[in-house]
């Protein structure tokens, strides 16, 4: 009797290529729409954990805090910010991509449009509901914006830039700037919850979940690396 072989499939991997590499590394067809659709969930993500009103997000802390002093909206206050923190980009030289500028620009307007269309509601059952809600769509966000290949977003910038120039790792960078930004939010007032937990918890296991599932394969290039 013939024995039977199986072959494991090929792991998907990570590109890690400049910003024009990204744009010639084919199958743009698939990858923008996936950056775009990714970005603009994001951005309704966030709209629901406002909505929600039980704690947002380490950084949509810090932006919470921030509207309460800058006569913005919280969308525009999430596109400022994230320019700010690509000028930090500079002196860590790091390469932005098109991703990157899309993610500056793309969130903060969904996120307003979201909250335009969405009130918080009354009863506690509906705003977990929306919390639950913001929190799986995130990370089903985070996943497909990633997958597309077009660069990391400008905090994930920050915290990779970081941990490369300082030699520490990635936990330990992205441990100290959340908490950083979310103890800076709480001093202007922003939205600290059981959301802000739930939402450190959950959205490493649920990026990793669903990434490999979200990364498009690009034509052969180069350099790539494994995920992790």
């Amino acid at each position: 009797m013939p024995f039977r072989t199986t072959s494991r499939p090929a792991r998907r991997t990570l590109a890690d290529l400049g910003p024009v590499a990204q744009v010639r590394a084919g199958r743009l067809g698939r990858r923008l729409p996936q950056l775009f659709l990714g970005l603009v969930l994001y951005g309704v993500s966030l709209g629901l954990m406002v909505r929600g009103d039980l704690g947002l997000a380490p950084w949509d802390v810090l932006h919470s805090g921030l509207v309460r002093l800058v006569p913005v909206t919280l969308g525009q206050m999430v596109v400022l910010m994230s320019f700010v923190v690509l000028l930090l980009w500079v002196p860590l030289r790091e390469k932005p991509g098109l991703g990157t500028v899309a993610n500056a620009l793309v969130v903060g307007v969904a996120a307003d449009a979201t909250l335009a269309v969405l009130d918080r509601p009354d009863g506690l059952a509906l705003r977990v509901t929306l919390l639950v809600l913001g929190v799986l769509l995130n990370g089903l966000a985070t996943a497909l914006y990633i997958g597309s290949q077009f660069g990391r977003g400008p905090r994930d910038g920050l915290m990779t830039g970081l941990a490369r120039t300082t030699g520490w790792s990635l936990r330990t960078v992205r441990t100290g700037l959340e908490v950083g930004v979310v103890l800076i939010g709480l001093l202007l007032g922003g939205i600290l919850g059981v959301g802000t937990v739930l939402y450190a918890l959950a959205i490493g296991p649920l990026a990793q979940l669903l990434l490999p599932a979200c990364i498009v394969e690009l034509d052969p290039t180069p350099r790539r690396v494994p995920l992790p």
